[in-house]
């Protein structure tokens, strides 16, 4: 790798944040068409539109890297870094007005995810990690929180539909406070020390590469619901999951996923 990790994290801030912005040219706007994908999921214009927006700066600037995105596909190649997109995380929200959509863009190695960005346009609020070199919100280090305990503990979630309904009855009566404040910006709030856990029962790789170096380099830990630290970045759309908390609660959480 010849990029510097430091170069590479500013230019992939600058990405998602040009990305963003260009996704509020459609947000709140009447008339907004709503596609299904194959998979069922949603898609609109902006999604494609922010894609292919950071799509072709990096054919520009790094032809020689490899891309995998939420809308136009693509793999992920270990001999290669690999820039991983999701341009709306978040769209079902997107297309409802709600302001908590973001947009992801990670960068892979050999070795896994090496620089996430979390994008929150409508806050133009980013969070974003380099392996070994920290987690930043807006220029400023940040870190997870200190809650030692389930007790108290707040645990977002993306839908509960998603939930066992053990799971959220040993989450309530461990104490915690839960709330769907979900998709990345979930994530967000832990890296920001705002939240305690995340728990995401289905998810694609897209909508996790991020995570892990924005949450471990933030303090945190980050997992699937089985206690896994890596997935596989080329899995199928909702194949994967994760959980993130400041690490404290983190194995009472799986404990707690565990039963079923």
């Amino acid at each position: 790798m010849t990029e510097r990790l430091e170069d590479l994290l500013a230019e992939a801030c600058d990405l998602a944040e040009q990305a963003g912005l260009l996704t509020l040219n459609w947000f709140g706007q009447s008339g907004l068409e709503v596609q299904s994908k194959n998979d069922g999921t949603e898609v609109t214009a902006a999604d494609r539109a922010a894609e292919r927006f950071i799509r072709e700066q990096l054919e520009s600037r790094h032809p020689d890297h490899a891309v995998r995105g939420e809308e136009e596909g693509g793999v992920v190649d270990p001999d290669k870094l690999t820039w991983i997109i999701d341009p709306i995380d978040g769209t079902s929200g997107f297309t409802r007005g709600v302001p908590l959509f973001s947009t992801l863009l990670a960068v892979a190695d050999s070795s896994g995810p090496m620089i996430g960005v979390i994008h929150i346009p409508v806050l133009q609020s980013t969070i974003a990690a380099g392996r070994g070199i920290g987690c930043w919100r807006d220029g400023k280090r940040t870190y997870v929180s200190q809650t030692p305990a389930l007790q108290n503990a707040l645990v977002n979630a993306s839908a509960y539909n998603t939930f066992a309904d053990s799971w959220l009855v040993d989450l309530k009566g461990a104490g915690a406070t839960m709330r769907t404040w979900g998709d990345a910006f979930g994530y967000y709030l832990v890296a920001a020390g705002q939240a305690d856990a995340m728990i995401d029962p289905v998810c694609s790789p897209w909508d996790l590469a991020p995570m892990s170096v924005i949450v471990g380099e933030a303090g945190g830990q980050f997992t699937d619901l089985t206690g896994n630290t890596s997935f596989d970045l080329n899995a199928p759309s909702d194949s994967i999951s994760g959980v993130a908390s400041n690490g404290l609660i983190h194995d009472d959480l799986l404990e707690i996923l565990a039963m079923s």
